[in-house]
C-alpha cells in the first residue's frame, strides 16, 4: 500500500503541483484584497461622516467652546442651550411646521401625478406623445435656477404669491419622477392588463387596481426622492413667499447661517438647527432604503 501511494505522488506532474500551490495561495490573496478594500471604504466613510459628527458635537457645546475647539468631538461642557433657544425663544417650531405641511402635500401629490403622467406616456397612445416625452427630457436638462424668474412671474400673475398654494402647487410634479414611473410601467408586460380590460375595467381602473400596486418599488423611490427634495427645497420658497409666517426650515436655517438672525458666530445654534433638519430625511431613508426601486420587482415574464 505504501509503495502504491509513493508511486502516485511521483507520477503527479509539476503543472498539477503548481496549480495546487496557486489554489492554496489564492485564499490568502483574496483575504488581503478584501482587507485592503475594506480599509479604503472605512477611510472614505470616516471622511464623509466626520463633518456630521462634528456638527452634532458642536451643537452641544457652548459658544466659547465651539469657537476655541471647533473640530473637537467631545464638548468640554455639555450644553443644550442651543436646542432650548431654538424651540423656546425662536420661530424654529413655525419653520418646522411649514416644512412638514409642504413636504407631506408635495410628496403625496408627486406620487399621484407622476404615476398618472408616467402611465399615460407608457401605455396610452395619443398624438404628440413622443413630443411630450422629448420636452420632458429637455426640462430635466434645464438647471432649476434658470426657471426661478419665470416661476415667480407665473405665481405673481396667478395671484397666489406668498401663500401655501404658491409653495405647494408648482412642486406637485417633477420631470425626473415622471421619467422613473414611465420606465417602470414599460417594464410591466401589457398582457397583465388585458384580462382586466376584457372584464370591462376602464383605463383608470386598470391603472389604479392592476398596474399601480405592481409599481411599489418605483413608488417607494418617488416617495423618498420627493420627500427629500421638498424638505430641502430653498430656491422655490425664496421666490414664492416673503412672509415670516411662511418661512420654511431651509429659509430659516439659511438665515441663521448667514448671521441675519443672530449676532456673533453662534455655531452651536446654527449647527443644532441643521442637525434637527436632517433627522426626518434620515428616518425616511432608513425606513425605505431596502425598498428603493428594483426594476425587476413586479414585472411578469411573458
Amino acid at each position: 500500500m505504501n509503495t502504491t501511494v509513493r508511486t502516485r505522488e511521483r507520477t503527479v506532474s509539476p503543472s498539477r503541483r503548481l496549480r495546487a500551490l496557486s489554489r492554496e495561495q489564492l485564499p490568502n490573496r483574496q483575504v488581503a484584497g478584501r482587507s485592503l478594500l475594506y480599509a479604503i471604504l472605512i477611510v472614505l466613510a470616516a471622511i464623509y461622516i466626520a463633518p456630521f459628527l462634528i456638527q452634532v458635537a458642536t451643537s452641544f457645546k457652548t459658544d466659547g467652546d465651539a469657537a476655541s475647539n471647533p473640530m473637537s468631538l467631545l464638548p468640554q461642557t455639555w450644553s443644550t442651550a442651543a436646542y432650548e433657544r431654538l424651540f423656546l425663544n425662536s420661530d424654529f417650531p413655525v419653520w418646522f411646521q411649514n416644512s412638514a405641511i409642504v413636504t407631506v402635500f408635495v410628496t403625496l401629490g408627486r406620487v399621484f401625478f407622476n404615476s398618472l403622467a408616467g402611465y399615460a406616456l407608457a401605455r396610452l397612445h395619443f398624438r404628440g406623445r413622443n413630443l411630450i416625452f422629448a420636452l420632458l427630457i429637455a426640462v430635466m436638462s434645464v438647471p432649476g435656477v434658470v426657471l426661478l424668474i419665470p416661476k415667480f412671474l407665473v405665481i405673481n400673475q396667478l395671484g397666489i404669491y406668498d401663500t401655501y398654494v404658491a409653495m405647494i402647487v408648482p412642486l406637485l410634479t417633477d420631470a425626473a419622477g415622471v421619467f422613473i414611473m414611465k420606465n417602470f410601467f414599460e417594464s410591466i408586460p401589457a398582457s397583465v392588463e388585458e384580462q382586466a380590460r376584457i372584464d370591462g375595467a376602464g383605463t383608470f381602473r386598470v391603472f389604479w387596481s392592476i398596474v399601480l400596486p405592481m409599481a411599489r418599488p418605483a413608488l417607494v423611490t418617488i416617495i423618498i426622492l420627493s420627500f427629500q427634495g421638498s424638505w430641502n427645497e430653498l430656491s422655490h420658497f425664496i421666490v414664492a413667499t416673503q412672509s415670516p409666517e411662511l418661512t420654511t426650515l431651509t429659509k430659516g436655517v439659511a438665515s441663521l447661517a448667514s448671521g441675519q438672525l443672530s449676532q456673533g458666530t453662534q455655531y452651536p445654534l446654527k449647527l443644532a438647527a441643521a442637525a434637527i433638519m436632517t433627522i426626518p430625511v434620515a428616518v425616511m431613508f432608513f425606513i425605505f432604503q431596502k425598498r428603493i426601486m428594483n426594476t425587476t420587482d413586479g414585472a411578469v415574464k411573458e
